[in-house]
Protein backbone atom coordinates (compact mmCIF):
# COMPACT_ATOMS: atom_id res chain seq x y z
CA UNK A 1 0.00 0.00 0.00
CA UNK A 2 1.46 3.39 -0.90
CA UNK A 3 1.77 5.84 1.74
CA UNK A 4 1.21 8.72 -0.84
CA UNK A 5 -2.09 7.39 -1.50
CA UNK A 6 -2.54 6.87 2.14
CA UNK A 7 -1.38 10.30 2.83
CA UNK A 8 -4.19 11.25 0.15
CA UNK A 9 -6.63 9.63 2.36
CA UNK A 10 -6.17 11.67 4.84
CA UNK A 11 -6.32 15.03 3.62
CA UNK A 12 -9.20 14.01 1.68
CA UNK A 13 -10.78 13.31 4.89
CA UNK A 14 -10.01 16.40 6.15
CA UNK A 15 -10.98 18.27 2.80
CA UNK A 16 -14.68 16.64 2.69
CA UNK A 17 -14.92 17.79 6.47
CA UNK A 18 -14.34 21.20 5.49
CA UNK A 19 -16.85 20.42 2.40
CA UNK A 20 -19.64 19.09 4.67
CA UNK A 21 -19.11 21.94 7.50
CA UNK A 22 -18.52 24.86 5.15
CA UNK A 23 -20.26 23.85 2.00
CA UNK A 24 -17.24 25.46 0.12
CA UNK A 25 -17.23 23.73 -3.34
CA UNK A 26 -14.32 21.10 -3.81
CA UNK A 27 -12.41 23.14 -6.17
CA UNK A 28 -11.54 25.66 -3.79
CA UNK A 29 -10.93 23.21 -1.34
CA UNK A 30 -8.57 21.44 -3.49
CA UNK A 31 -6.75 25.06 -4.64
CA UNK A 32 -6.59 25.85 -0.45
CA UNK A 33 -4.83 22.45 0.22
CA UNK A 34 -2.67 22.59 -2.56
CA UNK A 35 -1.42 26.54 -2.01
CA UNK A 36 -1.18 25.54 1.82
CA UNK A 37 1.71 22.83 0.87
CA UNK A 38 -0.47 20.28 2.99
CA UNK A 39 -0.22 17.46 -0.39
CA UNK A 40 3.53 17.13 0.39
CA UNK A 41 4.26 13.06 0.10
CA UNK A 42 0.26 13.16 -1.17
CA UNK A 43 -0.95 11.08 -4.57
CA UNK A 44 -2.45 14.22 -5.85
CA UNK A 45 -4.35 12.74 -8.25
CA UNK A 46 -5.77 10.14 -6.31
CA UNK A 47 -6.95 12.62 -3.54
CA UNK A 48 -8.01 14.86 -6.34
CA UNK A 49 -10.05 11.64 -8.10
CA UNK A 50 -11.75 11.10 -4.35
CA UNK A 51 -12.34 14.89 -3.35
CA UNK A 52 -14.28 15.62 -6.57
CA UNK A 53 -15.76 11.65 -6.64
CA UNK A 54 -17.78 12.12 -3.34
CA UNK A 55 -19.60 15.46 -3.91
CA UNK A 56 -20.52 13.79 -7.93
CA UNK A 57 -21.38 10.38 -6.39
CA UNK A 58 -23.35 11.68 -2.95
CA UNK A 59 -26.92 10.84 -3.74
CA UNK A 60 -25.47 7.48 -4.72
CA UNK A 61 -22.84 6.65 -1.60
CA UNK A 62 -25.57 8.09 1.17
CA UNK A 63 -28.32 6.10 -0.53
CA UNK A 64 -26.23 3.00 -0.10
CA UNK A 65 -24.84 4.24 3.78
CA UNK A 66 -28.72 4.32 4.66
CA UNK A 67 -29.50 0.73 4.07
CA UNK A 68 -26.77 -0.21 6.96
CA UNK A 69 -26.76 2.86 9.35
CA UNK A 70 -28.99 3.18 12.65
CA UNK A 71 -29.50 7.21 12.07
CA UNK A 72 -30.14 9.54 9.55
CA UNK A 73 -26.84 9.69 7.78
CA UNK A 74 -26.78 14.01 8.70
CA UNK A 75 -26.70 12.58 12.40
CA UNK A 76 -23.46 11.08 12.15
CA UNK A 77 -20.01 12.22 13.01
CA UNK A 78 -18.56 14.61 10.62
CA UNK A 79 -15.42 12.74 10.60
CA UNK A 80 -16.81 9.81 10.55
CA UNK A 81 -19.55 10.67 7.74
CA UNK A 82 -16.38 11.71 5.73
CA UNK A 83 -14.51 9.02 6.06
CA UNK A 84 -17.42 6.96 5.21
CA UNK A 85 -18.14 8.64 1.64
CA UNK A 86 -14.92 8.45 0.70
CA UNK A 87 -14.52 4.77 1.59
CA UNK A 88 -18.15 3.78 -0.31
CA UNK A 89 -16.87 5.92 -3.33
CA UNK A 90 -13.71 3.55 -3.35
CA UNK A 91 -15.87 0.58 -2.87
CA UNK A 92 -17.99 1.56 -5.62
CA UNK A 93 -15.34 2.97 -8.49
CA UNK A 94 -12.32 1.76 -7.22
CA UNK A 95 -12.36 -2.26 -7.64
CA UNK A 96 -8.73 -2.45 -8.03
CA UNK A 97 -8.37 -1.46 -4.73
CA UNK A 98 -9.23 -4.54 -2.28
CA UNK A 99 -12.36 -3.92 -0.10
CA UNK A 100 -9.94 -5.28 2.71
CA UNK A 101 -7.49 -2.12 1.79
CA UNK A 102 -10.41 0.46 1.77
CA UNK A 103 -11.80 -1.05 5.04
CA UNK A 104 -8.44 -1.22 6.54
CA UNK A 105 -7.71 2.67 5.80
CA UNK A 106 -10.66 3.90 6.75
CA UNK A 107 -10.27 2.22 10.05
CA UNK A 108 -7.22 4.14 10.43
CA UNK A 109 -8.44 6.95 9.75
CA UNK A 110 -11.06 6.58 12.19
CA UNK A 111 -8.50 5.82 15.23
CA UNK A 112 -7.06 8.90 14.37
CA UNK A 113 -9.57 11.58 13.83
CA UNK A 114 -12.82 10.21 14.85
CA UNK A 115 -14.21 9.60 18.16
CA UNK A 116 -13.02 6.99 20.24
CA UNK A 117 -15.11 3.94 19.29
CA UNK A 118 -16.09 5.35 15.95
CA UNK A 119 -13.72 2.67 13.84
CA UNK A 120 -15.94 -0.30 15.17
CA UNK A 121 -19.20 1.40 13.71
CA UNK A 122 -16.89 2.58 10.90
CA UNK A 123 -16.03 -0.83 9.98
CA UNK A 124 -19.01 -2.32 10.88
CA UNK A 125 -20.62 -0.30 8.31
CA UNK A 126 -18.39 -0.44 5.52
CA UNK A 127 -18.32 -4.79 6.10
CA UNK A 128 -21.92 -4.42 5.37
CA UNK A 129 -21.44 -2.55 2.02
CA UNK A 130 -18.36 -4.75 0.76
CA UNK A 131 -20.57 -7.69 1.51
CA UNK A 132 -23.50 -5.90 -0.59
CA UNK A 133 -21.51 -4.73 -3.57
CA UNK A 134 -18.33 -6.52 -3.50
CA UNK A 135 -19.45 -9.81 -2.81
CA UNK A 136 -17.82 -12.04 -5.48
CA UNK A 137 -14.35 -10.60 -3.57
CA UNK A 138 -15.62 -11.21 -0.29
CA UNK A 139 -16.38 -14.78 -1.20
CA UNK A 140 -13.23 -15.41 -2.64
CA UNK A 141 -11.49 -14.01 0.40
CA UNK A 142 -14.01 -15.70 2.72
CA UNK A 143 -12.82 -19.34 1.01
Amino acid sequence: MSQARSNARKNVVQALYQWQMTGTSVIEIERQFSESDRLKNVQRSYFSELLRGVPKELAAIDDALKMFIDRPVEKIDPVERAILRMSIFELFHRLDIPYRVVLNEAVSLSKIYGAQDGYKYINGVLDKIAHRYRSDEVAKVKS
